[in-house]
């Protein structure tokens, strides 16, 4: 191609010209730019190999090399016999066939890799692709070391017919083997994953990381037009949309792509020898007579407060790594539930916690704390990555309840706490929940199903807030303060009901007079914890977690 800029001609050579914002744009600073149009952002597609060379670690990529054979199962012509297409692909691309499988590390991190090549027919989902994607997991799983799925296809390759319809079951079967094992599978999103792709390998991965304005769907465009006859709204499938919608956990420029994978995949090493242990004192009181008699209408107030430091504040204090996950997979990312992976004097592990805010505009962007349907989707979606990667879980509970909407309601708010509940039950780790604030009714119970219970002291939990308590049996609101008194919902009172194992005193005005103090003792506190409970196997936990809860309520003997 040749670009006329004015009467002078410029060699496609040295210029390419972008098609997003159709900027000239030189190829060699393109090519610094990791492909990336310097200009408008738009991230141009990469063969197989440069993809391999911009995210492993110089060096360390080492081709696996699997053969297969796609043949010509259905003896399939169209303007061209199927060989002599799969023959030009690979004269056009030097692959064999439209995935690189490849073993290596990034960021120090091993790993096994099966990288698409558009290039190579649309990278279409034959036989040979789906061979190539399960050896890879296989070989993945031979070796216990995490794996990477990078993805760009239009679709099955219809020139297989059936047997490329079948790869979708076949690859989703080598992930599922994965998961068994405790595998972290890892997915790289580019532009364009659809049809049997998407609906497969591609999605089922533990993290889902796209590339910004990549496009992932079952069908595409063409087809959802020559379909149904319906043109699809502006940014619909696109990554931005998808991080919205729940179905990714990332948006990344593929400047960042290196760093955010080795932080990923850090968390799937399956030798924690390093782990420190004992290397804190915790400050817990577990005696409620030593913790001072309140106002318990105060210690509301106080456990309210907006200054009060938020989940997302404790994380970036406490954790070294963290890298926050997003979407419950089906409809939606809910504000008021956060979480991810960090790491905590260097013991991995995975977080949840209740979001709140301090300004009146973040408050309401996270929902005041008041999770959604989706919110506790993406929480039990985490719960599960920490049983598989048998990582400890924490959870740090400050909301008010669950939101009680209409539009949760539609979505199965019930339902959705009471999955939660039933998988914290069952958890193969070692669970601490902490109450930072507010924790009301099942909204905050629905996390905080923990072998060890904490609460900062001046946290309050209880089944109902105050002033619904008062609204419903003194029938005024303004009863509140006597409301709060007569539910115990203080931490002294919480300790004498077994309700709470632990507390953590707060710094002098409260967490919100001294938020980087109280973060040091909750991350002293939780390290303690998670030291007390390591000895423990998962039946020993999960039977303990149990036995606490049986306990509630249940009366002496006659």
């Amino acid at each position: 191609m040749t670009a006329v800029v004015g009467d002078a001609a410029v060699g496609a050579a040295e210029w390419q010209l972008c098609a997003h914002c159709r900027s000239l744009v030189y190829r060699k600073r393109l090519q610094r730019n990791r492909s990336v149009c310097p200009e408008c952002g738009r991230h141009e597609r990469l063969t197989a190999r440069e993809r391999v060379r911009q995210l492993f670690d110089a060096g360390s990529a080492t081709p696996l090399d699997f053969q297969v054979d796609p043949g010509d199962p259905l003896g399939f012509v169209d303007t061209r016999p199927y060989p002599e297409r799969i023959r030009s692909a690979q004269r056009k691309t030097g692959l064999a066939e439209a995935v690189l499988c490849v073993r290596g590390t990034i960021g120090g991190s091993p790993l096994v890799a099966a990288v698409m090549d558009f290039d190579f027919m649309g990278g279409s989902l034959g036989t040979a692709v789906g061979e190539l994607v399960t050896r890879a997991a296989e070989h993945a799983l031979d070796r216990r070391i995490p794996l990477l799925l990078v993805t760009a296809s239009g679709g099955a390759r219809m020139q297989e017919g059936a047997l490329a319809l079948m790869q979708m079951a076949k690859t989703s079967q080598a992930l599922a083997e994965l998961d068994e094992a405790g595998i972290l599978t890892v997915s790289l999103i580019t532009d364009p994953t659809f049809g049997g792709v998407a609906a497969s390998y591609a999605t089922l991965c533990d993290v889902i990381v796209i590339e910004p304005g990549a496009r992932l769907g079952f069908a595409g465009p063409r087809v959802i037009e020559q379909t149904i006859g319906h043109v699809l709204p502006t940014g619909l499938q696109t990554a931005e949309f998808l991080l919205d919608h729940g179905m990714v956990d990332m948006v990344c420029p593929r400047a960042a792509l290196p760093a955010t994978l080795a932080r990923i995949l850090s968390f799937g090493v399956r030798d924690r020898a390093e782990r420190p242990s004992g290397a804190r004192t915790a400050p817990l009181v577990h005696d409620g007579g030593e913790l001072a008699a309140g106002s318990p209408w105060e210690t509301v107030q106080q456990a309210r407060d907006p200054h009060r430091p938020t989940t997302l504040d404790y994380i970036h204090a406490m954790l070294e790594d963290f890298e926050e996950l997003h979407g419950d997979r089906l409809a939606s990312d809910c504000t008021s539930v956060v979480g991810g992976l960090g790491r905590l004097d260097d013991v991995p592990l995975v977080v949840i916690g209740n979001q709140k805010g301090h300004t009146a505009t973040e408050l309401a962007a996270c929902n005041f704390g008041m999770a959604t349907p989706a919110g506790y989707r993406k929480a039990a979606r985490l719960m599960r990555l920490a049983a598989k990667l048998r990582l400890p879980l924490l959870t740090l509970v400050d909301t008010p309840g669950a939101y009680p909407g209409p539009e949760a309601e539609e979505q199965g708010q019930a339902v959705a706490i009471a999955d939660s509940l039933r998988i914290m039950t069952r958890l193969p780790v070692p669970v601490v929940a902490v109450v930072t604030g507010e924790g009301g009714s099942g909204g905050a119970l629905a996390i905080a199903v923990a072998n060890r219970v904490l609460a900062f002291s001046n946290a309050v939990y209880s089944v109902i807030s105050p002033e619904g308590c008062a609204a419903i049996l003194w029938k005024d609101a303004a009863q509140a303060p006597r409301a709060a008194e007569a539910l115990r919902l203080e931490t002294r009172h919480l300790l004498a009901l077994g309700i709470i194992d632990g507390v953590i005193p707060e710094p002098e005005g409260g967490a919100q007079a001294d938020p980087a103090l109280a973060a040091e003792r909750l991350g002293h506190a939780v390290k303690s914890t998670l030291d007390e409970l390591s000895g423990l196997d998962a039946r020993q936990l999960i039977a303990e977690r149990r036995l606490r809860f049986r306990s509630f309520g249940t009366l002496p003997p006659a």
